[in-house]
């Protein structure tokens, strides 16, 4: 038994992304929310909630055992990039990237 969940265009790099989402790959679930829950990243809190929402469909879905489940994978790839722009001296322009990720979460039983 196994069951997903995606979030698409998060406001953050996928590279702050990715310190947090090694830090919970292959974990218990529980085990998982505590590392989430205490960890001063903004990604943390992303993750946590894409996280309780997988083992929501797991549980509702598949009729999973809570219990038993583990972060089986967890991948964060980069999404769209919005191009901004930012004044600077002698009337030039300076473009600024605001970066997005797309997560995805699958936990399975053992």
């Amino acid at each position: 038994m196994q069951a997903t969940a995606k979030l698409r265009a998060a406001r953050i790099s996928a590279q702050k992304a990715r310190l947090v989402a090694d830090q919970i790959r292959g974990k218990h679930v529980d085990e998982a929310i505590e590392i989430l829950t205490f960890s001063p990243k903004k990604a943390s809190s992303m993750i946590l909630k894409l996280l309780n929402s997988a083992v929501s469909n797991a549980e509702e879905n598949e009729g999973a055992d809570v219990d038993a489940l583990f972060v089986a994978e967890i991948q964060v790839g980069e999404g769209m990039t919005m191009k901004r722009f930012a004044a600077r001296a002698k009337g030039r322009g300076t473009r600024i990237l605001k970066r997005t990720s797309n997560i995805m979460i699958r936990v399975q039983e053992r």
